[in-house]
């Protein structure tokens, strides 16, 4: 393991004195926000997101105008136009695969016939693949126990061996996107191997991927040791991938996205920054919370079917007594859906699925009880109630860690996913080209006179 290069110990005094007078002078008073009418956060005091943008990828549909007010509905999410649940009742009826096919949709903005979805795979497989090498002399070099981190590097260090890396016309930005989607399974997974070698101690193995096989299919087969993975644990895994790829340009990644691709920097540069966002624990991190919540849940609670002994810990959770103490039911609530989020509606039926496969029905039922319990508890700890329901969180973490994905990759997964999103709204954002985005902030600080160095 590479050694660590800073110790915070032998300079705490100095870090303490100076991080006290970065707060001090740093707080800006809370009222300042509401006097200049600041939406903190890009938000109205609804909760509601400021417009900044237009798109045709996505659409969020969460309530409806009735007699001029704004009524709370079912969550609706659009890929192109075409609503996601029928998107993924469509592939699902076929018995194939669809988020090559949802890749395709999100970038050319319709879905492809036969003979076009068999080239675009074909693009696709033939871009798996990494430079001689980079496996040895990039991935396995300080292996990270964050695999965000890890896949954030790799794909910096890629712009070294593109010989057109800054070159942001709209093609050479597509092929880069394209090959970026097709290594991020295998930058992902080989990151994970690493890290479970050089840190853990573990066997290493590394899988090369299979051109005939789907991104899901691969994932499992390089992941695993004996390369072994039934239809049903692909199939749930493909169908998260569709529910990930995309959720709106007002997501933090993917404004980033468009942030970044906004300067005119390269690919690589605004993919790096889009991972970065979502590493962050408050947007794709959450489904590892879920996990680790209810691995408590099921320690603490003796009778998973006794619904009184599961709301009284879930009131812990609230009164910060239970897991990690932020007071928070992870997997419950969203930015956006109130009354229901489609992606766990439609996620739900699958993981039911999988888990009677696994034989894990009672964890199931635990999670159901939780989903139905958990707006009840929180409408009457919290007293101001505007909704909550599951979020696609709440299932997600569960369906991975029945496929025995490590928690390292939980995130990874939905960047794996999301990078077809981000690639999306990158090109929409180069074929739009504007002003580069740069909003306002006002400046609070009193006007003081520059006092010389002696007199201070």
């Amino acid at each position: 393991m590479t050694a660590k290069y800073n110790s915070y110990s032998q300079n705490s005094p100095v870090i303490e004195q100076l991080c006290a007078k970065c707060v001090e002078n740093s707080r800006i008073d809370a009222d300042l926000y509401a006097k200049h009418q600041v939406n903190r956060g890009l938000r109205d005091l609804n909760g509601k997101g400021v417009l900044t943008g237009l798109t045709e990828i996505s659409e969020i549909r969460q309530n409806k105008i009735v007699n001029g007010e704004t009524i709370p509905t079912d969550g609706k999410l659009f890929y192109r136009g075409i609503n996601v649940t029928d998107l993924i009742s469509g592939f699902v009826a076929d018995g194939r695969f669809g988020f090559e096919e949802t890749i395709y949709l999100l970038l050319f903005g319709q879905l492809p016939n036969m003979d076009e979805l068999m080239q675009f795979k074909n693009l696709l497989a033939s871009y798996r693949t990494l430079p001689k090498n980079f496996v040895r002399d990039v991935v396995m070099k300080a292996p990270s126990e964050d695999m965000m981190n890890t896949l954030a590097r790799s794909v910096l260090t890629l712009y070294c061996y593109d010989t057109n890396a800054n070159d942001i016309s709209v093609d050479n930005v597509l092929r880069q996107c394209l090959q970026l989607i097709s290594v991020f399974p295998l930058l992902s997974v080989y990151g994970y191997h690493a890290y479970n070698h050089y840190v853990r101690g573990k066997s290493l193995f590394i899988h090369n991927p299979d051109k005939n096989l789907s991104t899901a299919e691969n994932i499992l087969m390089m992941l695993r040791a004996d390369q072994q993975y039934t239809a049903l644990e692909a199939k749930v895994l493909d169908i998260a991938l569709v529910l990930h790829a995309e959720h709106g340009g007002g997501n933090n990644s993917t404004f980033t996205t468009r942030v970044v691709t906004s300067s005119g920097t390269d690919t690589y540069s605004a993919i790096a920054a889009a991972l970065s966002s979502l590493k962050g624990p408050k947007h794709g991190g959450a489904n590892a919370k879920v996990v680790g919540m209810f691995n408590e849940m099921k320690v603490k609670v003796r009778d998973w079917e006794d619904e009184e002994e599961v709301k009284g810990y879930l009131r812990q959770l609230l009164h910060k007594e239970a897991y990690d103490k932020a007071g928070l039911i992870y997997g419950m609530g969203h930015a956006v859906y109130s009354i229901s989020d489609p992606r766990a509606k439609v996620f739900k039926g699958y993981v039911d699925s999988l888990a009677h496969e696994k034989g894990l029905d009672k964890e199931f039922a635990l999670y159901s009880l939780v989903e139905r319990l958990a707006p009840e508890v929180i409408a009457e700890e919290k007293r101001i109630y505007k909704g909550v329901s599951a979020n696609v969180d709440f299932y997600s973490g569960f369906v991975y860690s029945m496929l025995g994905l490590p928690m390292e990759l939980y995130t990874p997964i939905f960047a794996i996913a999301r990078i077809a999103g981000w690639s999306a709204h990158r090109m929409e954002e180069l074929i739009n080209a504007g002003k580069i985005i740069r909003p306002a902030y006002m400046s609070v600080a009193q006007e003081r006179d520059y006092v010389a160095l002696k007199d201070r």
